[in-house]
């Protein structure tokens, strides 16, 4: 099974550093369950993807994506009524990795994130992350898109 690894972090700077590409995103959930499992809709870029992932814990979770054609977002978008996000994401060159930071437009205008993914655990465990980055908030449910998309800023009061 394919695996994502990352960590997430606030952003609370007012720059964005140079980015190598800058992409809009739409994205809405079409279930999400106590277990931590999602179906997510998402259009980046202009093309279009369903996401399944699995898991709650730590910074590691099951993750399989498909494509799907413009006709089938379409058909599907309806079902995310209510559990939406907009946002534009900007790839930043960090050494050897990517940093995505993610500028959150609409109702969650504001908050901005920037995750890093690995392709293995120990790597995202020996990551320092640069004076740039705001605080960890790696698996804090608070900061998960899901609850951002159902709950909008609300979702991170304490």
């Amino acid at each position: 099974m394919p695996l994502e690894i990352e960590r997430k972090f606030l952003l609370e700077g007012e720059a964005v550093p140079s980015a190598v590409a800058t992409e809009p995103i739409e994205q809405g959930y079409i279930a999400v369950t106590g277990d931590g499992t999602e179906v997510r809709l998402r259009r980046i870029a202009g093309n279009c993807f369903l996401t399944v992932k699995r898991g709650k814990g730590g910074f590691s979770r099951i993750e399989v994506e498909l494509s799907v054609t413009d006709s089938e977002f379409e058909e599907l978008w309806p079902a995310t009524a209510g559990a939406r996000l907009v946002k534009t994401r900007h790839s930043v060159r960090l050494d050897d990795v990517l940093a995505y930071v993610d500028v959150y437009e609409q109702n969650l205008s504001g908050l901005r994130t920037v995750e890093v993914e690995f392709p293995s655990e120990e790597l995202a465990r020996a990551f320092t992350p640069p004076d740039w980055f705001g605080p960890e908030i790696t698996g804090s449910d608070r900061y998960k898109n899901r609850r951002l998309a159902v709950e909008g800023l609300s979702a991170t009061a304490v």
